[in-house]
């Protein structure tokens, strides 16, 4: 029998996992919130699921599968809030899923650390979330360890993700104008292609685990952020990047007032995986190259 996968989050990651997954003769079902989505979802071959993390009576009939993958992001047009959306979302998910539900994979973030003054960290750093999202997804952690999913649980703290189609700032600095980001600090980047492959491996059926599992998922070669924009202007064949403050309470601000840099020893050592893209360099490379 095909393996079988459920995603709650079909968006910039969820895609490409399921696009795997697919490859691998595995049979798909993600959830949306929206029936017009639902049929092009369908065109690809993946069962669309109409629901809402957010509203338990849509999560009644959910199907038993062998693997969860739960990388639902937040949306700042929403109605709800960030605590609603992970914290609820997940609590909704957890309650609904049938008890014989296989592996669940959560999509957290570094941002459960906060700011370690520039300093490394890794699995074993206490988190000390600043921002809501850091906040609301550790909460969001804690629920999953605390359910009867705890000793199948994969929980993923993903640096910043980027790769085709998110590559801030490039029509800016294409065009010369001053950017709203902070020079200092450090960066932690891991590629959407290597994300989604290291999912692959975490949900094959052959890998044992014995949850809750945590890592740190990033390519663990942080760059200084005006290094990392001098490149991205290098790769455009655009002028030498210059900065202003991003505004104050935004969300580049709060970011850039978390400033560490993330081990990735344990996840590599565990997976034996050789990211395809190592650095931020062969990244940009890949990422821009298809757009130019």
């Amino acid at each position: 029998m095909p393996h079988s996968a459920l995603i709650f989050g079909y968006g910039y990651l969820g895609k490409p996992v399921a696009q795997h997954w697919r490859e691998d003769e595995w049979s798909v079902h993600t959830v949306t919130r929206s029936e017009a989505h639902s049929k092009e979802i369908q065109s690809l071959g993946i069962y669309p699921i109409v629901a809402d993390v957010t509203n338990p009576s849509t999560l009644s009939n959910l199907p038993t599968i062998d693997t969860v993958l739960f990388a639902v992001g937040y949306d700042r047009t929403s109605d709800k809030t960030i605590d609603e959306v992970y914290v609820g979302g997940a609590r909704n998910v957890l309650d609904a899923l049938p008890k014989d539900t296989g592996r669940f994979i959560y999509i957290s973030t570094t941002g459960v650390y906060g700011d370690a003054g520039g300093d490394w960290i890794d699995e074993t750093t206490p988190p000390n979330p600043s921002r809501p999202g850091g906040k609301a997804s550790l909460a969001a952690e804690e629920l999953i360890r605390a359910s009867s999913f705890a000793d199948r649980a994969v929980i993923l703290r993903l640096a910043g993700i980027y790769g085709p189609g998110r590559l801030p700032y490039l029509k800016q600095l294409q065009e010369g104008e001053a950017i709203a980001a902070p020079k200092a600090g450090y960066l932690n980047l891991i590629h959407v292609y290597d994300a989604a492959r290291i999912v692959q491996l975490l949900s094959d059926p052959m890998r044992e685990i014995s949850g809750p599992v945590t890592y740190c998922v990033s390519d663990g070669h942080p760059v200084v952020r005006s290094e990392y924009y001098r490149e991205v202007a290098r790769r455009l064949g655009a002028p030498e990047p210059t900065f202003t403050d991003p505004p104050g309470g935004s969300p580049r601000a709060a970011r850039a007032a978390s400033d560490k840099r993330v081990n990735n020893a344990q996840l590599t050592s565990d997976l034996q995986i050789e990211l395809l893209y190592p650095t931020y360099r062969e990244g940009l490379a890949a990422s821009i190259g298809s757009i130019k």
